[in-house]
């Protein structure tokens, strides 16, 4: 019975990844966002158990990639195409429907599906990705995208003009698409122990992530994922 924990933790991750696109495709951006994050909640969790049964199988690997392609591989694509179908449509009047390369900027953003997948295929086959990751995870990916609808609705800083800005969503796309499948080796949030030694850089996410999300809320959450970067950087420069 135990064995079947973690799939069935997975198998959440995917249905919280379907009724974030149901909300998306509905207009309801900030509900399709919080789905988001029970979903990276529930693919964080699926592994935790895993480890901690001590139970995995190449069932659950698979099922893992499946639901997090859905959770954070279609759905990032949706909220950026949505996104910049809004940007599209205030160049055009309200009865008036994008035209030329307006029509097909919204598309763009399904870049970041299409690297989705190749990140979580090139994982699902990379030895070298069994304690630590090469390229940004989907999960930090997706959660960077979920960000911008939570941000549009709660506005405290006045980054609604910069959010809509295609050039800002494109470069973000882009930015995104390639981190995805670059060779950059990015430490997990895995703890064998929780001595301090053994987990200094850990620890110190946490604390400043912590930080920035009571400080900022949403509009942490590019910047918390920007230091997990630069924070696994001092790795990368030693190897």
């Amino acid at each position: 019975m135990k064995r079947h924990l973690p799939n069935a933790v997975t198998c959440l991750n995917l249905l919280c990844g379907c009724l974030a696109l149901t909300n998306i495709f509905a207009g309801r951006l900030e509900t399709g966002a919080w789905f988001v994050a029970a979903a990276a909640a529930a693919d964080f969790a699926d592994g935790l158990l895993a480890r901690a049964l001590r139970v995995s199988s190449a069932i659950g690997k698979d099922l893992d990639s499946l639901a997090d392609m859905v959770s954070f591989g279609v759905v990032p694509g949706a909220i950026l195409f949505t996104l910049l179908s809004q940007v599209a449509q205030r160049q055009f009047t309200d009865y008036v429907p994008p035209t030329g390369f307006w029509a097909w900027l919204p598309f763009m953003g399904f870049m970041v599906s299409i690297f989705s997948a190749l990140r979580l295929a090139k994982f699902n086959n990379d030895t070298r990705q069994t304690t630590s990751f090469i390229g940004l995870p989907t999960p930090a990916c997706t959660l960077v995208v979920a960000s911008l609808p939570l941000i549009l609705a709660h506005d405290q800083f006045g980054l609604r003009d910069l959010v809509l800005n295609p050039l800002v969503l494109l470069g973000l796309t882009v930015l995104l698409s390639g981190l995805l499948v670059a060779e950059l080796p990015l430490f997990a949030l895995k703890f064998k122990n929780l001595r301090w030694a053994d987990n200094r850089r850990r620890f110190l996410f946490l604390l400043l992530a912590a930080g920035l999300l009571l400080a900022l809320r949403a509009a942490a959450v590019p910047l918390v994922v920007l230091l997990y970067v630069l924070l696994s950087v001092p790795k990368t420069a030693a190897r």
